[in-house]
């Protein structure tokens, strides 16, 4: 992609409205939290300290709305007293560049390696920094400072309690990350019906499943609809895929794909009633015509092999759904099947999370990380933005780099179009909360009024795009500095020039000190290759040897097949974006093994849906393929790594050997599924496979299409400028 293209994407993402479900009662609830600290800060000490009392709880309250599932008033806490230290190390160190810039730095640094942990810690990091420049302009003395950091710190407080005592869809998040599992598998069986091999995204399962993790404390007020639909989900998938698939299920036509696509449609009826019935905590109704295509006919079934015992699967485990479907959350919900002792997923509490962030920090500590390298870009630009706003002859030059603070991502597209929104959202803020500021005069108790109506309807377009969001978030700080007595004629074009300035020293950061994605995709695919391998392998074994050990052993490999799928898929988002020449694997090549994985994943799904049960006979030939599998693939890992071609010579004899052996007869969905996975990992080897002329030409041509595709953008939104 060309910078221009690059940046018009920018451009057009930053102001792009989300379609979301908005939250009015949770922003009304939040921006409460403002107003109670406001108001009596106000009436008893003086605007200076409403203004650090509304920094708390505004700060605290928008790191409620970030994605997590840990409790909120936690989130809120742990932002009020990280905020309230920031300000308090921020003045003791105020006064003298040569010990502030240092510990700005520092903190800055910290703050952006908070990303390891994830990204609500980042950004509640990223909001201590802001913090730390603004508030050492307020305070005269370390007693002050004390009280300063007391008063933010009470912000976070008051948030805490407000959630505390008006918990509103306690579990909601729970609840909808778990309906949303359920209604993806719902619309996959849909797809299903129409397309035998369409794709399945295991993004929504991935998501319930983190959801799903607990502290000990969540784990004893946790509704108990939450414990068994996750696993219920997972177990469909792989049953509507195999019925759907005319290589090992339903024939492709005639009666028996008939049936199939009503066992497909019924399923995603019973499975969208399972996810409303969790999502709204009341019981749902499921048609009768689908109850009645449930029921599997002895006599008169027209599947059979395979197909059938797929069917079979699929009526059993929907049962169970129609029961969650039935009963919502008011009954007593089913109990998922399994030991009886069965753990639930463990999240470590915020003590016990010290080492395990340690740990993730550590990781990331290498210059080729991207974390990394977002923390050195962040030190670097708030410290730089510091000097610069204090030698230009403006008030508040705090805000230059408090912008960049804010808009800085680990990534190039969020942190380019962040900066653009950044800006397109001040100047309306500011533009309409200077209307308002001059019609109506100075008045510190209306001004106080006003910064908590932005403040609400800034919680409340929150997740609409960060553009939206910022217009109020811009309107609420002009009418804070309007309630300390600061007039507009300084404050707003100030806050216009520093919000440009800033953002320009965000984007020229990365562009000095980048982490592109695309030189990491070769290694991605690689990860994702070696991981689809050992899930591959361990689906082979379980038919070798149906242990609890290999089931095990199945299910981790599954797991971490995903989260390196999850990683290749966020890792070609981003590359995609990036206006940086192909490094190792040209678009085209990366689009073509990602589809040639996707099909190796899918077989290997296709075989897990039947795999045996513990009774069952075992299949000794699959053992030797699964050491096969698993040998060749992590080989073609690291050729693919080092841009080596492929090759799948020990897959190749395995198939071979098994060809002669009478045993494989009675094993024809793995047969037929091993047969998928070599055909699936040739298109691999062809996607990626080059000689050196080849390469060459083909980055050339590669560049060639993208120059290509830019102007044919350019000569179709042409035209349409002119028309209008």
């Amino acid at each position: 992609m060309t910078w221009l293209r690059a940046l018009r994407e920018v451009v057009r993402s930053g102001l792009t409205i989300e379609e979301t479900r908005l939250e009015p009662l949770l922003a009304l609830r939040t921006a409460v939290g403002v107003a109670i600290v406001i108001g009596p800060a106000l009436w008893l000490a003086s605007p200076a300290y409403a203004a650090s009392a509304a920094l708390g709880a505004y700060s605290a309250g928008a790191a409620t709305f970030q994605r997590t599932w840990r409790p909120r008033k936690v989130i809120a806490l742990g932002a009020g007293v990280g905020l309230a230290l920031s300000t308090f190390l921020g003045y003791l160190a105020a006064g003298r560049l040569a010990t502030f810039l240092p510990l700005l730095a520092v903190w800055a640094f910290a703050a952006g390696m908070a990303w390891a942990v994830g990204s609500t810690a980042g950004i509640v990091a990223a909001t201590t920094v802001g913090s730390m420049l603004v508030t050492v302009t307020l305070p005269t003395s370390v007693g002050r400072a004390l009280e300063h950091a007391a008063v933010i710190a009470l912000g976070g407080v008051a948030q805490a309690l407000l959630i505390l005592l008006f918990p509103i869809r306690r579990w909601g998040a729970h609840r909808d990350a778990l309906a949303d599992a359920l209604a993806a598998v719902a619309d996959y069986a849909r797809r299903l019906r129409h397309d035998p091999t369409a794709p399945f995204d295991p993004e929504p399962l991935m998501t319930a499943r983190d959801a799903a993790a607990v502290t000990p404390s969540q784990a004893r007020t946790r509704p108990s609809v939450l414990h068994g639909p996750r696993g219920l989900a997972e177990r469909i998938r792989p049953v509507v895929a195999a019925l759907a698939d005319p290589d090992v299920g339903a024939p492709a036509d005639g009666p028996g794909r008939d049936r199939a696509r009503e066992l497909l449609d019924a399923a995603a009826e019973v499975l969208d009633a399972a996810a409303g019935a969790i999502r709204r905590g009341t019981p749902a109704e499921v048609s009768p015509g689908s109850t009645d295509a449930l029921r599997v006919d002895e006599e008169h079934e027209v599947l059979e092999g395979p197909a059938r015992q797929a069917a079979e699967r699929l009526v059993e485990l929907l049962g169970e759904a129609l029961e969650i479907a039935r009963c919502g959350t008011r009954g007593r919900t089913p109990a998922p099947p399994g030991p009886a002792d069965a753990q639930f997923l463990v999240r470590p509490t915020m003590f016990r999370l010290v080492p395990v962030v340690v740990r993730a920090v550590r990781r990331e500590l290498r210059r080729d990380s991207p974390v990394f390298r977002h923390a050195v870009r962040l030190a670097a630009v708030a410290t730089l933005g510091y000097l610069i706003a204090a030698r230009l002859p403006v008030g508040h030059g705090y805000w230059a780099p408090i912008t960049s603070v804010m808009v800085m991502r680990p990534d190039f597209h969020q942190t380019y179009a962040r900066a653009v929104a950044r800006l397109a959202g001040t100047l309306a803020g500011v533009a309409l909360a200077t209307g308002m500021v001059r019609a109506l005069g100075p008045d510190a108790q209306v001004f106080g009024l006003l910064a908590v109506v932005s403040a609400g309807l800034s919680f409340t377009l929150n997740r609409t795009g960060y553009a939206y969001s910022q217009c109020f978030t811009a309107a609420y700080v002009v009418f804070l500095l309007g309630m300390g007595g600061q007039g507009w004629e300084q404050t707003v074009p100030e806050r216009v020039v520093l919000t440009l300035l800033g953002g320009a020293l965000a984007m020229l950061a990365y562009v000095v000190f980048p982490a592109w994605e695309t030189p990491r995709l070769p290694g991605r695919l690689a990860d994702w290759l070696a991981a689809d391998g050992r899930y591959a392998a361990a689906v082979l074994r379980s038919y070798a040897e149906p242990t609890r050990e290999h089931h095990a052993d199945l299910r981790r490999a599954l797991l971490a097949s995903r989260e390196a799928r999850a990683a290749w898929q966020e890792t070609y988002d981003r590359a995609r974006q990036e206006p940086v020449r192909p490094r190792g694997l040209t678009s085209r090549e990366a689009e073509e093994a990602q589809e040639a994985l996707k099909g190796f994943d899918r077989a290997a799904m296709l075989m897990e849906s039947h795999v045996p049960r513990d009774d069952s006979r075992l299949v000794p030939e699959a053992e030797r393929l699964a050491e096969a599998v698993e040998a060749d693939t992590a080989q073609a890992a690291v050729d693919v790594r080092e841009h080596r071609n492929p090759h799948w010579s020990r897959v190749e004899e395995a198939l071979r050997a098994w060809e002669g052996a009478t045993a494989g007869d009675g094993s024809p969905v793995v047969r037929r599924g091993a047969e998928l996975q070599k055909q699936a990992l040739e298109h691999l080897a062809t996607a990626v496979s080059r000689t050196p002329l080849e390469r060459d030409v083909g980055s050339a041509r590669e560049e060639q299409r993208v120059r290509a595709a830019a102007a044919a953008e350019d000569d179709a939104s042409g035209p349409a400028h002119r028309g209008g």
